[in-house]
């Protein structure tokens, strides 16, 4: 990688030539000698400098923003030549929405970690239109999502296992307590308890609305599935979540599976990958991920 690009993206980082030289090892005039070098080559001037600070301009933030893509792009390089030669190592970058990163992640984490300790994962968790997008900008090696997003053609996605979705209510709520399966439309003028927009499971619960052709009159949003749970099992509202995020509520009896006809619906975990190479490291990841039989294994009696 050009040093210039690294000695930029050092001074961005400390905000400071002194403190950019020092982390570098280098003395303060090689660093702006650096930079000056930089700013020739490309024509423009980047930074914004006085004794206080310095800042980047728009020219800089267009330079700032590619550095990063190109400085995460030569490090997988050089993962995957070393991966020539040498077993399963280094840094995975895994991405996960939140059912998935929340209630299966970590268990396949800590197995991955058993079988190839050399491996080092870091986790990002985010609803699934974040992960996409940091997998579409190099952030992260690999996504893992349920539901779906649009117009992202440099992205493959593969699904892999299948996640089903039940409307969930608190153990002494009337529906509960019903015979016989109730209809959808029954559920209309009960308060939704939701993700946020951009949320896959918020996406299955908008495609179980236009599929009934139903308009629940009360919604409330939450940004993760545990407030869900809690205004739930409080008797404030249902909810459609994911079978995964209340097995331990089911096992105690905190929450009930509402008997809906047409349901439970069901949807993809799907893998989300931009690059077509994949290290040693990542690529036992993925094998590792797509054989977990416990993925098909659950079911709610």
């Amino acid at each position: 990688m050009d040093q210039r690009l690294e000695v930029f993206l050092k001074v961005i980082e400390k905000r400071n030539f002194s403190k950019a030289a020092e982390e570098l090892h280098m003395t303060q005039p090689a660093v702006s000698q650096y930079i000056r070098s930089l700013e020739e080559s490309t024509g423009i001037k980047l930074l914004e400098r006085t004794n206080k600070y310095v800042r980047l301009n728009k020219a800089g933030e267009i330079v700032y923003h590619h550095a990063v893509e190109i400085k995460e792009l030569y490090a997988k390089m050089n993962h995957l030549l070393d991966d020539l030669t040498n077993k399963a190592s280094g840094s995975i970058a895994i991405g996960a929405s939140y059912t998935f990163g929340e209630y299966l992640l970590p268990q396949i984490i800590a197995e991955a970690k058993e079988r190839f300790p050399d491996i080092k994962p870091t986790v990002t968790i985010g609803n699934t239109t974040t992960i996409a997008g940091l997998v579409l900008s190099h952030q992260l090696d690999v996504g893992i999502v349920e539901g779906h997003f649009k117009g992202v053609q440099e992205l493959k996605t593969e699904p892999f296992a299948e996640d089903r979705m039940v409307v969930v209510a608190s153990a002494d709520h009337p529906l509960v307590q019903r015979s016989k399966a109730i209809k959808v439309e029954e559920l209309i003028e009960e308060t939704w308890i939701l993700r946020e927009l951009g949320s896959g499971t918020r996406e299955a619960s908008e495609n179980v609305f236009k599929q009934f052709s139903i308009e629940p009159k009360s919604l409330m949003h939450f940004s993760s599935t545990q407030p869900i749970k809690a205004m739930v099992e409080a008797g404030m509202g249902i909810s459609l979540v994911s079978e995964w995020a209340i097995k331990k509520e089911l096992r105690y009896g905190d929450l009930k599976v509402v008997d809906v006809e047409g349901l439970p619906y069901t949807r993809d975990f799907s893998i989300v990958t931009r690059s077509p190479f994949r290290t040693k490291a990542l690529s036992a990841f993925l094998d590792l991920l797509k054989g977990h039989q416990e993925l098909t294994d659950f079911k709610i009696e």
